[in-house]
């Protein structure tokens, strides 16, 4: 649905990237490989992103690379909207707490690193999750998002042990 408010695909794989994972950096010729596309094309949005103060640079190893400017007034907006747009509010503020206790759920898989995908992958830790009600909310959400979600569920106790190097922008809820 937001392809039709956002003119070009460029412009829409951009944001998500960006705003989807905001503690993601990339770089010209990186981004244009990862989407397949020119690098004129992504170049004219990030100049446009930049100059419009939605994403800031920096220079690395002769590289000019980009990250989303979180201190833009419309930065917690357009975070909300594209989570709505890959259906992260409907899955995390309707519904993981009638599955039981979760603590904390990450995101992890292409949607991360800002990659769109038709497949959320979620790791949920918490106590007493109750597999039925977590399998006939995931299938509601999968009908009304069109995607397909994946979770694997972790105690707290398998989480402080299999949780290695865990990326604060993973996470999507919980303390």
């Amino acid at each position: 649905m937001l392809d039709l408010i956002i003119s070009g695909k460029t412009r829409l794989k951009l944001l998500l990237k960006f705003f989807l994972a905001p503690e993601i950096s990339g770089h010209l010729r990186g981004l244009a490989e990862e989407f397949g596309e020119s690098t004129n094309s992504i170049r004219l949005e990030l100049n446009r992103f930049e100059q419009g103060g939605l994403l800031l640079s920096c220079m690395e190893q002769n590289r000019k690379v980009f990250r989303a400017n979180k201190n833009h007034p419309l930065f917690s907006d357009l975070t909300a909207i594209l989570r709505k747009h890959v259906g992260l509010d409907h899955l995390v503020e309707e519904h993981l707490d009638r599955i039981g206790n979760v603590t904390h759920a990450y995101l992890t898989g292409d949607m991360a690193v800002g990659r769109d995908s038709k497949c959320i992958e979620l790791l949920l830790v918490g106590e007493e999750i109750n597999m039925e009600n977590l399998q006939r909310l995931t299938a509601k959400v999968e009908k009304l998002i069109n995607r397909k979600i994946h979770t694997i569920i972790l105690t707290s106790a398998e989480a402080k042990n299999q949780i290695v190097g865990k990326k604060d922008n993973w996470k999507i809820w919980g303390n």
